[in-house]
């Protein structure tokens, strides 16, 4: 006897999922809207991390100097 041949089926990731409730319950314009909104506050995150990265080294420099 021989056992049955298995399938392997990818399972979607969370993101792939949340995208297709997302698409089911919010017209195309929402989802747009969020998305955008979603890229901006990355956007900030990145730009803030920056800023502290920048003053840092610039104290840095300036405890060095008499």
């Amino acid at each position: 006897m021989q056992a049955a041949p298995v399938r392997a089926t990818a399972i979607p990731s969370f993101t792939t999922a949340l995208r297709a409730v997302e698409s089911l319950l919010m017209s195309s314009g929402q989802r747009t809207a969020r998305r955008n909104a979603w890229t901006s506050v990355l956007e900030d995150r990145r730009r803030a991390k920056d800023r502290v990265e920048a003053q840092r080294v610039m104290d840095q420099t300036l405890v060095g100097r008499p």
